[in-house]
């Protein structure tokens, strides 16, 4: 999806946890999670994990977070799993076995699907996407010289608003074939390989790739292929599979002030992109295969020069962040003490390869340093869309944590509008409703006297110009600003569609009839005083 963006009480924390990490990892003994395997060469002390559950437990209580669950893999095992707070609203526990709608994190896994179909010799990374659907087509010629690449980079030309999937709670599986063909309206904001442009599209367009030249559905495809070669009994392409296996009920912040369990669409349509299904502890196995060159307990699942491909940054973002396929990558600064001096802050860091993935009722996180062959998977079945970075600072400060730093006050990166867009919406409504109030209390009274007869022409301005100002707002300003669709941002913020609903339906259906009946009264009105004065 394409998504739009309370400080923890971390103060007293911070320095909670930096005291677990200095010094019980100057006195503790490298272990083993007990939750998890052994760790083989791990050289990562047993109380960094300790200040990680810490971490978290702290953050689910002050926020109020529903749940969550986090798996780390070093050195190809698991040596840390655990899990918070309830599944859904019978108070089921979560683990690190259930599901949870992964987003954008999706993506990775259709990346490795591709370089699977590239080793068979079906798919070519640099074969227009036109040899193998030759239907396929954009509002713009140069869509004809889009590549598997471009798709695999972000560099296809397509911007992140050809989402409108989003909205849409299509679940058969002939949606993707249907989404991608609905692009075919869809302009290019740039042409193919000039630059990086973030688009979901992108991926859907791979699924169906993948579908067409294995000739088998996707998600039959990925549970043969990705979910069951890697052990990934907890992971699936639709939601009634998910929901079958016991999946996270997702919740989504209200009105900046409690969590409520909510249904957020969750299309097939997304599959490839967005619409998967997984676990932490399966996340871990994905992450485990890649940083081992592609074995998955010994078992080849890609060839290593695969992996290379599929995790070499090659598309520059900006100064410090590019993009792999499916992988985001940046230096790991988090390895770094804030506070350090800059000679030490400047060094030469390791390289790390993340993906958030962001839904309207979920957060999920997957990073992996192939320089310590650590990875880290952390699932929430919540998300806060007036302020999701809130929930992307637990990411980065639990990675900050097992790299012995201590973590970092929230900083909230969304403007304005997205942190109160649920205030903005409610006050339309008001004012909508106000407006409707008075509309009424004017046309059903007795006309005015002439010396104030301006005052139901002023009234009926007013409410034009506020039935205007709610109409290009939720239609041109908002869609434009989020770079999105007003339907994905009535499903994905249901604080926002519940109060948008009724503001879209008073300014489009009230202002003509309102308009006439006025008119009609003002006539009246003018007649009779013409009868009167006669």
């Amino acid at each position: 999806m394409t998504t739009l963006r309370k400080i923890p009480r971390s103060s007293r924390f911070v320095l909670s946890c930096f005291l677990a990490v200095g010094v019980l990892g100057a006195f503790g003994s490298p272990a083993a999670d007990p939750a998890g395997p052994p760790a083989t060469g791990s050289a990562t002390p047993q109380p960094t994990y300790e200040a990680v559950d810490a971490f978290l437990r702290e953050q689910i209580d002050a926020m109020g977070l529903p749940g969550a669950a986090v798996v780390v893999v070093k050195d190809g095992v698991q040596v840390h799993s655990a899990a918070f707070g309830r599944a859904d609203d019978s108070g089921r526990p979560m683990t690190a076995q259930t599901p949870v709608l992964l987003a954008s994190t999706t993506k990775p896994l259709t990346a490795m699907a591709v370089m699977q179909q590239v080793e068979a010799g079906r798919l070519r990374l640099d074969e227009p996407v036109r040899t193998y659907l030759p239907w396929f087509t954009l509002r713009d010629s140069r869509s004809a010289e889009i590549t598997v690449r471009h798709l695999l980079h972000q560099t296809s030309g397509m911007a992140s608003k050809d989402t409108a999937f989003e909205a849409s709670d299509a679940q058969g599986p002939e949606a993707i074939e249907e989404g991608v063909r609905a692009l075919s309206g869809s302009p290019l904001a740039g042409a193919p390989g000039d630059a990086f442009r973030y688009a979901s599209a992108n991926f859907n367009i791979l699924g169906l790739l993948v579908q067409t030249v294995s000739g088998q559905p996707f998600g039959d495809y990925m549970k043969e292929h990705v979910f069951e070669p890697l052990g990934m009994a907890h992971s699936y392409t639709t939601r009634a599979a998910a929901s079958a296996d016991n999946a996270a009920a997702g919740y989504s912040l209200w009105f900046g002030a409690f969590w409520r369990q909510t249904d957020v669409p969750a299309p097939t349509t997304g599959m490839p992109s967005s619409t998967m299904y997984s676990s932490a502890e399966d996340i871990g196995h994905e992450l485990t295969a890649l940083l081992d060159e592609g074995r998955y307990r010994d078992r080849p699942f890609l060839r290593p020069e695969s992996v290379e491909t599929l995790l070499k940054p090659q598309v520059q973002i900006d100064e410090s962040k590019g993009y792999a396929m499916g992988w985001f990558t940046r230096p790991l600064v988090e390895s770094v003490d804030p506070a350090a001096p800059p000679a030490e802050a400047n060094k030469a860091l390791p390289l790390l390869l993340e993906h958030q993935g962001e839904w309207g009722n979920s957060h999920t996180y997957k990073a992996m340093v192939p320089a310590s062959r650590l990875g880290v998977a952390l699932v929430i079945n919540a998300n806060d869309t007036s302020a999701p970075s809130r929930l992307k600072a637990i990411d980065t400060n639990v990675l900050r944590i097992l790299h012995g730093q201590p973590p970092v006050p929230t900083v909230v990166q969304e403007d304005w509008l997205q942190r109160y867009s649920w205030a903005v919406s409610l006050t339309l409504l008001f004012a909508e409703l106000a407006s409707l109030a008075l509309a009424l209390a004017v046309l059903l009274r007795r006309p005015a006297a002439a010396r104030k007869r301006w005052v139901p022409w002023a009234g009926g301005a007013a409410a034009l110009a506020l039935d205007a100002f709610a109409l290009w707002l939720c239609l041109v300003y908002a869609p434009a600003r989020f770079d999105t669709h007003l339907a994905v941002i009535v499903r994905q913020f249901p604080d926002v569609g519940v109060s948008l609903g009724p503001v879209l339906a008073l300014a489009l259906l009230w202002p003509v009839p309102r308009t006439v009946w006025l008119l009609a009264r003002m006539r009246a009105a003018t007649r009779g005083s013409r009868r009167s004065a006669a």
